[in-house]
């Protein structure tokens, strides 16, 4: 698919691109996934975006690439209930990164400043990590929960 090519290299080739498979064929659960990315990343209007993803999520739960994208948009949008839900849906799903999901679930966490939930799914996601630069992220993340948890605690 061109727009794929294009994204994000060429923002305005990949919406037109995107905007013309989606006239063509609506139930494009991979446009309606990079139309969400688009809206998510590029835009920032988070309920367009959440929107374009549950269609194609609705469409095809196979694809791996919607889970953890989707968890990003709901979570940037504050909906916490919502992305738990997807989470513990995206478990589920044979093939997917469980390290990543478990990352993303530590986030969830982080919004809602139960750092030490965090830092516990950070060493499940480390657990499922298999390869260096995704192990590296983990320790990094895992240092700044860290030092907001202290934050935390001498605040108390």
């Amino acid at each position: 698919m061109e727009a794929l090519d294009n994204y994000p290299y060429n923002l305005p080739e990949t919406l037109e691109a995107l905007n013309y498979a989606l006239s063509y064929d609506n139930e494009n659960s991979q446009a309606l996934c990079l139309m969400g990315q688009f809206y998510s990343e590029q835009l920032m209007q988070y309920d367009e975006a959440k929107d374009y993803f549950a269609q194609a999520l609705a469409l095809n739960t196979s694809n791996l690439k919607i889970y953890p994208l989707y968890i990003d948009v709901l979570l940037f949008n504050s909906d916490f209930e919502e992305a738990q839900k997807l989470i513990v849906f995206a478990k589920t799903v044979k093939g997917i990164d469980k390290g990543l999901i478990f990352y993303k679930e530590a986030l969830l966490y982080e919004y809602q400043f139960k750092f030490k939930k965090a830092l516990k799914l950070l060493n499940k996601a480390k657990l499922n990590a298999y390869n260096k630069d995704f192990d590296t992220l983990l320790d990094k993340e895992k240092t700044r929960i860290e030092s907001k948890l202290s934050l935390k605690e001498k605040r108390k």
